[in-house]
């Protein structure tokens, strides 16, 4: 009987569940066989089931009644953590509704193991909140009381970019100095790692890791900049009152704009305000669309479409956000040009970090022989372009993109409890 444990990358965007199995580590298979699940949350009202990842979603975008809720990572060591949210007759805390997901991965965990798992390593970022050790305290805090809760015993954390580390050194055929990349949905972390085969049999690696760092920058942010810049004011962001005294309000456009900030626009206060707003605003066509969109509760839909956008212009030059409501119809073209300028400023403190991760080490840039890149914002060019050109003389590698932290974080595991 194989060993009852695994390690779990519960990540902004998409999760993973890492095993040891014959002797390596592989993926389990969380939806049909599928190795990744979107972390995504859908209760559905009409036929009272809890569903996850691309069900919850397609049954979303199906326009089945119910309530989405995604990146919910993103709620660790924020406000929001200490909040509930209405699910039609319920209040359900935020805190758990991540440990609904967590257990969703659990349950999928045990049938591939067979029986009951209670030891596991939990990826987390570097820092989930950014220059506040307390708040970033408090969010592992909460992510392991989630955990524990599900049935979890034996909790151990490992960093997210260690974790990629750990797979990454399970190919190489000679010391390497690496710098390890690992940009995911909220946020984005860097290790500066020795790796060889010969390291790889040791226990005790802490004398190999010269620096880590991590900001919490991710591809969701880079959703939230682009759908307020190119989409946001085609349902009014940026327009005037009637009487030219001031722009709109921003912070209903900001809400809808933001994943985990979504489901904050769909309340009656919300709409009060809005209706409100209309009647305030210059452009009251822009902002019918707007309550257009939220009586239609397509928040979530739309950022959806901005994030496939974003995605697109990754090989593309052009792409189109198109939204088709009856009452909200219009098309906001975003070009990579567009795209670059919007995210700029959040790629430059990513690359600050990076140099930062770099003089933390004690080294200078030249002395990496390798950069890994892993998580999914790591295809976006300027981002790729910019890190890259710190270590220009370093051989580049590139990871599973969505399944190397829970790859490392099983090879973890196995040191700790097997």
């Amino acid at each position: 009987m194989q060993s009852a444990f695994g390690g779990i990358d519960f990540g902004t965007s998409n999760s993973t569940v890492g095993v040891i199995r014959n002797g390596r580590a592989r993926l389990v298979a969380l939806e049909g066989e599928q190795p990744t699940l979107p972390s995504a949350v859908f209760f559905n009202f009409e036929d009272g089931y809890t569903y996850f990842g691309r069900r919850a979603i397609s049954d979303y975008t199906d326009s089945i009644e119910g309530r989405l809720m995604r990146s919910l990572k993103s709620v660790l060591g924020s406000t929001l953590a200490n909040e509930k949210t209405r699910i039609k007759a319920r209040q359900i805390g935020f805190i758990d509704i991540v440990g609904m997901f967590v257990g969703h991965l659990k349950k999928r965990l045990e049938e591939d193991a067979g029986g009951a798992v209670e030891n596991v390593v939990l990826g987390r970022p570097v820092q989930f909140v950014d220059d506040d050790a307390a708040a970033d305290a408090k969010a592992q805090g909460e992510l392991e009381k989630a955990a524990r809760a599900q049935g979890f015993r034996h909790i151990a954390f490992q960093f997210e970019p260690i974790a990629a580390a750990l797979d990454y050194e399970q190919n190489v055929t000679r010391e390497e100095l690496a710098l390890i990349v690992d940009m995911g949905g909220g946020t984005s972390d860097f290790s500066i790692v020795r790796v060889s085969p010969e390291r790889a049999r040791s226990n005790d690696r802490k004398a190999d890791i010269l620096a880590n760092r991590g900001v919490h920058i991710g591809g969701t942010d880079f959703d939230r900049l682009l759908s307020i810049a190119h989409v946001m004011p085609e349902l009014g962001y940026l327009t005037r009152t009637k009487d030219h005294k001031r722009n709109l309000p921003a912070a209903y456009f900001v809400d809808l704009a933001t994943w985990q900030r979504i489901n904050l626009v769909y309340t009656a206060k919300a709409m009060t305000d809005l209706r409100q707003i209309r009647y305030e605003a210059e452009r009251a066509d822009l902002v019918d669309r707007f309550i257009h969109v939220v009586e239609h509760r397509y928040g979530h839909a739309m950022a959806g479409l901005v994030e496939r956008a974003k995605i697109a212009l990754t090989e593309q030059s052009s792409a189109e956000v198109k939204v088709s409501l009856p009452g909200a119809r219009f098309a906001a073209e975003i070009t990579r040009a567009g795209l670059e300028e919007t995210i700029s400023g959040d790629i430059e403190r990513v690359t600050a970090t990076v140099k930062q991760t770099i003089a933390d080490a004690g080294i200078t840039a030249s002395a990496i022989t390798a950069v890994f890149l892993t998580g999914g914002s790591t295809a976006i060019p300027l981002a790729k372009r910019q890190i890259l050109s710190l270590v220009p003389q370093a051989a580049v590698i590139e990871g599973d993109m969505f399944g190397s932290v829970g790859l490392g974080l099983a090879l973890d595991a196995q040191r700790k409890y097997a």
